[in-house]
């Protein structure tokens, strides 16, 4: 996982790097949940991995995911790591099992004597999606007569991109896109022969000590390379009130979902309509805090807000209806998250989207996208915002 140099987000290492595993945990919705604590409280140690968008069948027993999904990760996965990297401040701390002083700078020599590589491997193939244009908007004119009804107020809705029988360097994959779009919650994983290539602007929650952080994105607008013309687009950004009420109903959906695990009285919205800046965009993003309650698990805090609101939209289990009923693939990781978990039980995860998914064995690849749907939203639009994301993510696969 890499911050790439974002400071202002919270972040206390600027990478990390975990490798080699000593033991796993995989498993899907059920109980998974409770099989991540009790891994923990086996080991207390760090553990790395991910948790995917499938298990809201978990959080809400209700759900179902009936969709083929073409790179079948296993909805939780976590692993304790024999080798740990931590970049701070230009300082590298390393540590792992049974690794003394020299090892550790036997370890550090190893990797600096390592070449960086950017090999000229593309992947070929046709691009599919599983809506088309007709279809797509299809379903958000469905989606809208729901909110009219007044079922929901926003709902994310996704469309996945796929290619079939591909052959991809994910590792070449991985440079572009943290060249091309660098972000405060990249990351590369692997586990098996199943990759994520992943450059996302957004935080889930982090949990450090007794405070919740999380930091939901709802808004953006794109940069421009006269400095005043940026500025004026930053400006009209803050002050898009179509943005703005977005962001506001995602922040109550996350200050809800706080909710069910903190200490009365202390969720807190410490920032709203923040504007931070990208490599190519401005994104709204608003801070809520909490402190739990005390002796509470950190996985019941985790599954009482998974998925996380910006994925998914409000009220939140009719709108994962919606969603099983109107997208026609399984997210699996897409719009799940990646993260780490503390020896003292703390967490940092972001959100998977920006992304390319790889699965080497079947070599099916997928980079979905989607937006958010409201009784505003013009279909048309919100289908030309899908095409631009997708066309961003070809751009890597075909440069």
């Amino acid at each position: 996982m890499d911050n790439n140099n974002y400071a202002s987000i919270y972040h206390q290492n600027e990478a990390i790097l975990a490798a080699d595993a000593l033991d796993t945990l995989s498993c899907n919705a059920g109980n998974a949940f409770a099989a991540l604590q009790g891994y923990y409280d086996k080991h207390q140690d760090w553990l790395f991995g991910h948790l995917g968008y499938d298990l809201k069948n978990e959080t809400f027993p209700s759900l179902q995911s009936l969709h083929p999904d073409g790179i079948n990760f296993p909805d939780l996965f976590f692993f304790r790591p024999r080798i740990l990297m931590l970049l701070e401040q230009q300082k590298v701390r390393i540590g792992g099992w049974n690794l003394d002083l020299a090892g550790a700078q036997k370890l550090y020599d190893q990797c600096a004597a390592i070449p960086v590589q950017n090999t000229l491997h593309r992947p070929k193939g046709k691009v599919s999606a599983y809506l088309n244009r007709k279809q797509y908007l299809e379903a958000v004119k469905g989606l809208q007569e729901h909110i009219h009804r007044g079922d929901c107020y926003e709902v994310n809705f996704c469309r996945e991109n796929y290619m079939e029988d591909v052959v991809a360097n994910s590792l070449t994959l991985f440079q572009r896109l943290n060249t091309l779009s660098p972000a405060p919650f990249a990351a590369y994983y692997r586990t098996g022969s199943k990759y994520v290539v992943c450059s996302s602007p957004e935080r889930f929650m982090q949990k450090k000590g007794p405070l919740v952080i999380s930091q939901p994105i709802k808004g953006t607008i794109r940069r421009e390379e006269d400095e005043a013309a940026d500025e004026l687009n930053r400006q009209a950004l803050r002050q898009n009130s179509k943005e703005r009420a977005e962001n506001v109903m995602v922040v109550d959906l996350v200050r809800n979902d706080l909710s069910h695990t903190a200490s009365p009285g202390s969720v807190k919205v410490t920032e709203l309509f923040g504007i931070y800046s990208f490599a190519h965009v401005h994104h709204m993003i608003s801070t809520v805090t909490a402190i739990p309650e005390p002796g509470l698990p950190f996985t019941e805090i985790i599954k009482q807000a998974f998925p996380m609101g910006s994925m998914t939209g409000a009220p939140k289990l009719r709108v994962l209806q919606l969603i099983e009923q109107y997208e026609k693939s399984r997210r699996g990781l897409f719009s799940g998250a990646l993260g780490y978990i503390t020896p003292e039980g703390d967490f940092d995860f972001n959100v998977v989207i920006r992304s390319i998914l790889y699965n080497e064995e079947s070599r099916y690849l997928s980079f979905p996208t989607g937006s958010a749907i409201t009784s505003y939203a013009d279909p048309e639009k919100e289908w030309e915002e899908c095409l631009l994301k997708a066309a961003s993510m070809r751009k890597i696969l075909e440069s």
